[in-house]
């Protein structure tokens, strides 16, 4: 008879789950460290030990937010072999991000908003700049004449469809923004 091994996660990666959830749901300001600590079932000691301070926490779940992100248009972009499909397909991912229904909005935008600092500061840099930095490549790809532009504008729309499904409960605002990304990307190749 065999036992399956279960593996514990270490106290960073049950501070990092707890600090995604709480973070994410209640704000990076109002959610303290002890709560956190609770939540992750850790000693104070740990945080402090494997952060050093909240704002590194903070840092870290930002990252981990970018790092799933990231992750997430990677996967959803395989299903397509045309770059032009491959930049409209990343509002679709969009799109099932904001049908969650645990979505909040973009964590950078709340980070940035209610605790401006270097470290968030650099965590939303650092995620803004892959944003424009894959459209502009898909852009690029797709054959822009001005990929940089497009990529801007289209990184513009990204940005607003997030506040617009927040702010509005809509997630069909996915598909209205990639309708509006449709409508530049065409004009773009056709200038």
């Amino acid at each position: 008879m065999s036992t399956k091994a279960t593996t514990v996660p270490s106290a960073r990666e049950r501070l990092l789950a707890a600090a995604g959830e709480l973070f994410y749901d209640e704000g990076v300001h109002t959610v303290g460290i002890d709560r956190v600590i609770e939540r992750a079932g850790v000693a104070k000691a740990s945080l402090y030990n494997t952060f050093g301070s909240k704002d590194e926490l903070v840092r870290a779940y930002l990252e981990k937010r970018h790092e799933e992100t990231s992750a997430r248009i990677s996967r959803y972009l395989e299903r397509y072999t045309s770059p032009r499909d491959r930049l409209l397909g990343v509002f679709e991912a969009q799109g099932e991000l904001f049908a969650e229904p645990q979505f909040r909005g973009c964590a950078f935008v709340s980070a940035s908003a209610e605790s401006p600092g270097e470290a968030v500061s650099r965590a939303a840099d650092d995620y803004r700049g892959w944003v424009r930095g894959l459209l502009t490549g898909l852009a690029r790809e797709a054959g822009a004449p001005d990929p940089e532009a497009l990529g801007r504008q289209l990184h513009m729309i990204y940005d607003g469809a997030s506040l617009s499904a927040r702010m509005d409960r809509d997630p069909s605002s996915a598909a209205a923004a990639r309708a509006a990304a449709e409508v530049l990307l065409d004009a773009a190749l056709a200038a």
